[in-house]
């Protein structure tokens, strides 16, 4: 696949913005920001309304720093948009919403590629495992995975429009401030293997009830293929349950007996570590990771899930474990992170 999969000119993004195309540009677009000082040559400004600021009062700056093309969900007077347009080298589109925008622009662009895409959630455990997992990944595919904590409606659309014709796998974190999130994001992404790490009653003040987070949670299982794979905590009993709602395959993962992957022996190693056990479909391995803690080792039994359902060999598959995880520091990009 060429690099011009990453581009689009400046009818194609009016199209897949759904907006009026106010002026054309001359400059190939390629990637998002919904930040002036993140802006790259050519890429598109996303101009966001929000609490504190608004995307449309950095626009001049955005156009300093090469975008080419610019989101906007205001009215400008003509004298503005000759202004904005740099001679003709950048396209100005107008939507009624700039977030909804971003949203179909990141699934347009999704459509371009066919990666193995992994979606991990849960109330616990959400960054760490997806790390834990990219990791593994990494010893066979070139992996995409989430900045930080840019697992929203805003974070995991960025995240999309960051793909390259060289990732062969992409591991999204998904996380939740409303019933209905987490089925949007698989819309945008459409994970064919899908991670519940927990679900707990963490946030339970915003979400109403127990139950609220864990119908929540579900809708990613929900959204996975007949071909995919459900990958889930044999720890905790709602996430069990979420085996009856996907028509994917089911794999399970803990310290349970009765889980498909598990782990027995477990051993720290003080800083260096933990020693495990691992048993794979009736095939016992002895482990050693730089994790620390049992729930270290969780995340881990995790990855290795997900890598086996993704064909990877288990040689391979120690050898990722056996990585350092690199834990992103929160991103400034959410305030108040999803759940």
């Amino acid at each position: 696949m060429s690099d011009a999969a990453t581009r689009f000119e400046a009818t194609s993004f009016a199209a897949a913005c759904g907006g009026d195309l106010v002026r054309v540009g001359s400059t190939p677009i390629s990637g998002g920001a919904i930040d002036s000082r993140a802006v790259t040559e050519g890429s598109a400004f996303f101009a966001l309304p929000g609490e504190r600021t608004d995307g449309h009062r950095f626009l001049d700056q955005a156009v300093a720093s090469g975008a080419g093309a610019l989101v906007v969900s205001t009215e400008l007077s003509a004298e503005r948009v000759e202004a904005l347009a740099a001679g003709g080298r950048v396209t100005i589109v107008r939507v009624p919403d700039s977030a909804a925008a971003l949203r179909a622009v990141s699934a347009a662009y999704r459509d371009r590629f066919d990666p193995l895409v992994v979606g991990i959630t849960g109330s616990l455990a959400k960054t760490s495992t997806k790390e834990q997992i990219a990791e593994v990944l990494g010893e066979r595919y070139a992996v995409l995975r989430n900045p930080a904590n840019w697992n929203n409606e805003i974070g995991l659309p960025m995240t999309l429009l960051r793909l390259r014709p060289e990732h062969e796998a992409a591991v999204l974190e998904m996380g939740l401030y409303t019933t209905g999130e987490i089925a949007l994001l698989a819309r945008l992404a459409r994970p064919s293997i899908g991670v519940v790490t927990a679900v707990r009653g963490v946030h339970l003040s915003r979400a109403g009830s127990i139950e609220a987070i864990e119908s929540g949670k579900r809708e990613l299982v929900e959204a996975l293929p007949a071909d995919g794979w459900a990958i889930l905590n044999a720890d905790d009993q709602r996430v069990r349950s979420m085996a009856g709602h996907t028509a994917a395959g089911i794999r399970t993962y803990g310290f349970a007996e009765d889980a498909d992957v598990r782990a027995s022996n477990v051993v720290s190693l003080g800083t260096q570590g933990m020693r495990f056990t691992l048993h794979l479909d009736e095939r016992t391995y002895e482990v050693a990771t730089p994790v620390l803690g049992r729930h270290g080792v969780h995340n881990a039994l995790a990855a290795v899930t997900v890598a086996d359902r993704a064909g990877m060999d288990i040689a391979d598959i120690i050898t990722g474990l056996a990585r350092p995880l690199q834990m992103p520091h929160r991103s400034q990009l959410v305030t108040a992170g999803p759940w």
